[in-house]
């Protein structure tokens, strides 16, 4: 029994599951097909209290970071990672929540806690990854604005954001300590997107590139102090790769909740799947890591409620739960044979979607070096 979660939690769950069932589920073929998961779900989901959920009213639901675990976990858990809602809820609105101006607050956070205003964050670049020090978009000040030039890619949400945060070099000689964050809207003179980015999983979210042309940011759209994005981000960065943590565990948990029930009515050699012991260990094996990893991540979301989670175990909590993933559901897929393989069961899209979460938010090798410089 997991006893992180208070009674308003799990009253939450079973209306998210059933939002999920009864908006998300019938749909999520299509979105799949098209690329794009419709601005009218983000507005459905505002209404019912999934987006900012752990943010306080009028910002959001006002609810706490279990809240936000919660539309993480039956998200993934449903095999729709695809949904674009954590970045939007749980990175994008906390940086505004936490570094933006009372002006800055009143201008996005109701809206995007609607579903009106979807957000996306801007880091990476076709030259610049988890190396925030290569990042080569510039945001020069000229009178009462910034004007912004550069190109960002893989940008999550990117095609419906209304808001993205940009992550800029304000002050190039310095490096990664030359980095600011600008809160840039949708319309501006300059801004343009790409269409949405063809991937080997995740079709629903959309993803493309971002570019911007002598955009004129005005000033009071700078996020927090000049120079301080890099502080910023890697105060956040903890909370992103918990988030992506969760996402991994739950979407395993929900595949190998499949697979026994695969196993116990499929027959190979006149006798069920699970039957084989062969087979019946590598069940027993997910099970017991799964149940190890999820005690450690429960944890973790304690801490990070408590203000208290350190850098370094959010990175290990990423490293584990995505390798473990990339490791189980390659197993699971095994077990379903060659329908493992074709589009009539889930476990061919979780595997094929899982792929990205060892790259997100730094990758495997990146969060090995974080952990490694603290040994």
């Amino acid at each position: 029994m997991r006893t992180i979660f208070r009674d308003d939690h799990l009253m939450f769950r079973d209306q998210v599951q059933r939002f999920i069932a009864e908006r998300i589920l019938p749909r999520y073929d299509e979105w799949e097909a098209v690329g794009l998961t419709p601005r009218e779900l983000w507005r459905e989901a505002g209404a019912q209290g999934l987006l900012n959920s752990a943010l306080p009213a009028p910002y959001g639901a006002g609810g706490d970071f279990g809240h936000a675990v919660v539309v993480i976990e039956e998200l993934a858990r449903a095999n729709c990672l695809g949904i674009g809602f954590s970045i939007h809820s749980d990175m994008v609105a906390p940086y505004i929540l936490g570094l933006g101006t009372q002006a800055q607050k009143d201008r996005w956070l109701p809206g995007m806690a609607a579903g009106e205003i979807i957000g996306a964050i801007a880091m990476t670049e076709p030259g610049a990854g988890s190396d925030l020090k290569a990042i080569r978009t510039r945001a020069t000040r000229e009178g009462e604005h910034f004007v912004l030039n550069g190109q960002k890619t893989f940008i999550t949400n990117g095609v419906n954001a209304g808001l993205v945060i940009v992550v800029a070099s304000t002050e190039p000689d310095l490096g990664a300590r030359g980095l600011s964050l600008f809160c840039v809207e949708e319309g501006l003179a300059g801004f343009d997107k790409g269409p949405a980015m063809r991937k080997i999983g995740q079709h629903a979210q959309d993803t493309c590139e971002l570019f911007f042309n002598d955009v004129r940011v005005p000033a009071d759209c700078l996020l927090g102090e000049l120079n301080a994005g890099f502080e910023y981000l890697s105060r956040e960065l903890a909370r992103e790769r918990l988030a992506i943590a969760l996402r991994a565990a739950a979407s395993t948990e929900g595949m190998l909740e499949e697979t026994k029930a695969y196993t116990r009515g499929r027959k190979v050699f006149g006798k069920r799947v699970i039957d084989h012991q062969s087979n019946r260990f590598i069940l027993a094996d997910a099970q017991s890591r799964l149940t190890m990893l999820r005690v450690f991540l429960d944890d973790c979301v304690l801490k990070l409620m408590a203000e208290q989670l350190d850098p370094t175990v959010a990175a290990m909590a990423k490293l584990n739960a995505t390798e473990m993933q990339g490791q189980i559901l390659d197993q699971l897929l095994q077990l379903h044979g060659g329908y493992g393989y074709s589009s009539e069961y889930g476990i061919g899209r979780a595997w094929a979607d899982a792929r990205a979460l060892r790259i997100f938010g730094g990758t495997t090798e990146v969060m090995r070096e974080i952990i490694g410089r603290s040994l």
